[in-house]
């Protein structure tokens, strides 16, 4: 017998009680499973892997600055974490699609199709402490988020946001090195604040802490502003979706409504990529 809040229950009952009985949601109509940070402590260890293995790649000579984990651009660009390579004009006119001057090394980027980028880029970081301010930062708010959303909806936020980053950064600066967290996490920077206005909670401190984060981003010069306001409005936008889908068919709102955006950031970044290789 299983002991309940009044008396006893046998196994059979409790276990046709969870069967017929409808699993807890969260108030955006996610999984409560949320509550235990699956998803954020999946990506804080995908991200210190990528970093260990770039570690392995490239040695520990420039752990802390300069070319971060990676002892080169080509290396960088090598291990997929370059969201727009270089296009470089040759004499003759043609072009040499993800060449680094000086460097010599040609590997294929997104002008070449390959369009994963826009994903890996989003798991390289340029150093210690570029990786450990965007985990703590994923840290700090993916187990809110997550828990508010649930784990499938704060993971299409999550990659979706640091996506749109990403192709801002191709569309405004093709021929910029990009990598880096941030962009995913300046999303969620925007969704947290959409979420508790939802709930009708206190923003004075997340406006703070963005303020701050912005301000760093135009003043630092080695800083993609352009990648942190990409992921700002990508995450807002889909944090507004998540947030103020109506309750009747809530689920298939949200859905359609993340796969449009996600559909307007690839066909941006066709267009892009059609004019510059045009």
């Amino acid at each position: 017998m299983r002991e309940a809040s009044v008396g006893h229950q046998c196994p059979e009952c409790v276990a046709e009680g969870r069967r017929t009985q409808r699993s807890a949601r969260t108030a955006f109509g996610g999984s409560a499973a949320g509550r235990h940070g699956y998803v954020t402590k999946a990506l804080l260890g995908l991200n210190v892997l990528v970093a260990l293995i770039g570690l392995a790649i490239a040695g520990t000579g420039s752990l802390v600055g300069g070319g971060g984990l990676f002892t080169s651009a080509s290396k960088l660009q090598a291990f997929g974490g370059v969201v727009g390579p270089p296009v470089t004009a040759l004499t003759n006119g043609q072009v040499a699609l993800g060449a680094f001057p000086g460097l010599g090394d040609v590997y294929g980027g997104i002008y070449d199709g390959n369009y994963y980028r826009l994903i890996t880029a989003m798991f390289i970081h340029y150093g210690i402490i570029h990786l450990a301010a965007n985990m703590w930062a994923l840290w700090m708010l993916g187990r809110s988020l997550e828990s508010a959303l649930g784990p499938w909806r704060f993971l299409a936020l999550y990659l979706i946001a640091g996506i749109g980053g990403n192709v801002a950064s191709v569309v405004i600066s093709p021929n910029d090195l990009g990598a880096g967290a941030s962009t995913a996490i300046f999303g969620l920077f925007a969704a947290f604040f959409i979420i508790l206005r939802k709930l009708g909670r206190d923003t004075s401190a997340i406006i703070g802490v963005l303020v701050i984060n912005l301000v760093i981003t135009f003043t630092v010069s080695s800083i993609s502003w352009e990648g942190h306001l990409g992921g700002l409005v990508t995450g807002g936008l889909v944090g507004a979706i998540l947030a103020y889908a109506p309750r009747d068919r809530r689920t298939l709102i949200q859905a359609v409504g993340c796969a449009i955006v996600l559909v307007a950031l690839i066909g941006l970044t066709i267009a892009k990529v059609a004019s510059v290789t045009a």
